[in-house]
């Protein structure tokens, strides 16, 4: 076997609750700002939630042709805009030289729910013939990746990961892989979702997942003793990937090396954490040893940290039994404090938040932190950013169905 390529971030795009590009919403975020509004996507008064992370003014037209976005399901738009902008950023064209070596992996946890949603109505109360023939391209979970290739003309490896909460961090952490074998020198990669529809939102809340928070200032708040469910949130993000000997042959510019991947499943509950996070253990212990790292080697962990009361517990307990009495010296914060719960782009959005805090040097803060709950005693940077040397961080994803997904990012070292 030749040996493996090493593998590097070259290009950041995002639309999410925070900003519509990675410079503004790395601004709101080290500045502690909350992407929290009052629901306005469905009728609040209908639902106990009354809170979401939404992009209230997102304008698909502002990124791409509207006749195209037509066709395009809500979470497909968040994902072709923010891949435009990623490989913008990584100032990287497509083309007949990379096409076939380039690919695309973007993950959905639930897909076209805003299609389903209408395209059902339209079939209840007109009839067949009146579903729309763009019904099940629009819907699929899929149509985010596939969209994206077509729009930019990768050729490559083109699939999806539908892992709940995890389909943004596997299908990162996939991709990572895809390149690290040799099977493609350029991976579009990333996470995206809309849920906020009625279907959706009824049956989040039916189980009790949410925060009934009226409150969106305070609502999202992982790891504090008040927390009483998660704040959902819409949005994409995309990374690009690529191999250190492509990046190095274009002069490209690297955020950071991508070393490690585990994946896991808890093989226990539909909805609930295996008791003290023991499948996230294994998953970050696989990071690590992927990634050729120790626990001391880590400064940073950006968490699940979903403001539920038994994901951040068993989320901390196991990152004591991973990280030991390192585990006390560990910076961990939950970026969902400020973006919501983006479900399948939570992986993608926070591997971002995880990347630039390696480059900058500085740590987003876990804001609403205000009671300390006695089973949740890390350090999780609370309410204020920190300035501090990053040699090498993880980010986790926990989902619905046990799946358990970490990424290992560190410095980029010649």
């Amino acid at each position: 076997m030749s040996e493996q390529e090493r593998v590097v971030v070259t290009g950041l795009g995002t639309v999410n609750p925070l900003g519509y590009d990675t410079e503004t919403t790395w601004e709101q975020a080290l500045a502690g700002t909350s992407g929290v509004g009052e629901l306005t996507r469905v009728n609040k008064d209908e639902f106990p939630m009354k809170v979401a992370a939404e992009l209230k003014d997102f304008n698909a037209g502002d990124f791409m042709d509207k006749k195209e976005a037509r066709k395009m399901d809500r979470f497909t738009q968040f994902a072709v805009a923010s891949a435009f902008m990623a490989l913008k950023d990584a100032d990287l064209e497509i083309n007949d030289d990379n096409a076939e070596r380039t690919g695309v992996w973007i993950g959905s946890g639930i897909g076209g729910m805003e299609t389903y949603e209408q395209q059902f109505r339209n079939f209840l109360d007109k009839g067949a013939r009146r579903v729309s023939p763009f019904f099940v391209p629009m819907m699929i979970p899929d149509m985010a990746s596939g969209q994206v290739s077509i729009a930019t003309g990768a050729k490559g490896i083109n699939s999806c990961s539908v892992t709940a909460c995890a389909s943004g961090t596997n299908s990162i952490g996939d991709s990572f892989k895809v390149i690290q074998r040799g099977d493609a020198d350029i991976m579009i990669t990333g996470g995206t979702e809309a849920p906020i529809t009625n279907i959706a939102v009824a049956g989040f809340s039916a189980a009790k997942a949410i925060t009934t928070s009226e409150d969106p200032a305070t609502a999202s708040r992982p790891f504090d003793a008040n927390r009483n469910g998660f704040v959902m949130g819409e949005g994409g993000a995309i990374l690009i990937l690529e191999s250190l000997t492509s990046a190095k042959r274009r002069g490209a510019h690297i955020y950071a090396e991508i070393v490690g991947y585990g994946a896991t499943g808890d093989a226990y509950h539909i909805t609930a954490p295996a008791p003290e996070g023991e499948g996230g253990q294994r998953s970050m212990q696989q990071a690590l040893e992927d990634g050729g790292l120790a626990p001391e080697d880590i400064t940073y962990m950006n968490a699940h940290g979903t403001s539920t009361e038994y994901n951040d517990k068993y989320e901390t307990m196991a990152l004591k039994k991973v990280f030991g009495s390192h585990a006390s010296e560990l910076l961990v914060s939950s970026t969902k404090s400020m973006t919501g719960h983006l479900l399948g782009a939570a992986g993608a959005i926070e591997a971002l938040f995880t990347v630039k805090a390696i480059e900058d040097g500085v740590i987003p803060p876990t804001i609403n932190y205000e009671t300390p709950d006695p089973d949740c005693d890390l350090d999780y940077v609370p309410n204020e950013k920190r300035e501090v040397s990053i040699n090498a961080a993880l980010s986790n994803s926990l989902g619905f169905g046990g799946h358990n997904a970490t990424l290992a990012f560190k410095q980029f070292v010649e």
